[in-house]
């Protein structure tokens, strides 16, 4: 996206919040919500830039066309795209949810399927498991977890 900021033309890509597993731990990371596709305005008319350019920059493998023009996209479905994205910021796509089944996968539980309840701190989840018949929450490093399908 710096290749093609540095020759002038505008670029947009969507990013939507989401919690992900690095290292051990539960982080808060923006993912593409179009994983390789980036939205970039060639104008109209006399102030449109040549999509030429576009196709030898670094990092482009090619451009989404409908036989030789490429594709183009309402400038009301940006907006959208830019409305809803501001919308979700504050709260991000969680890796497991509140109620969801999950295998714990380290000693001294592995094995054991639980119920996950919520996340306690960065380093930590607390998961519900049964032990003898009785509801017993725990708590576990995120890691250690894998959704149930």
């Amino acid at each position: 996206m710096d290749n093609l900021h540095r020759q002038g033309y505008q670029c947009y890509l969507p990013t939507l919040p989401s919690e992900k597993l690095r290292q051990g731990l539960l982080t808060v990371a923006d993912e593409p919500l179009f994983p390789c596709y980036l939205f970039i305005r060639l104008g109209m008319d006399d102030t449109a830039k040549s999509w030429a350019p576009i196709r030898s920059t670094k990092g482009v493998s090619r451009l989404v066309s409908f036989g030789i023009e490429p594709a183009r996209v309402d400038d009301g479905l940006i907006e959208l795209l830019r409305t809803q994205e501001a919308s979700v910021q504050a709260e991000p796509e969680r890796l497991f949810k509140a109620g969801e089944r999950v295998r714990l996968t380290e000693a001294p539980f592995v094995g054991i399927e639980g119920i996950y309840q919520m996340a306690d701190g960065e380093r930590r989840v607390m998961v519900l498991i049964e032990i003898l018949s009785k509801p017993v929450a725990v708590r576990v490093a995120p890691a250690s977890l894998r959704k149930v399908s």
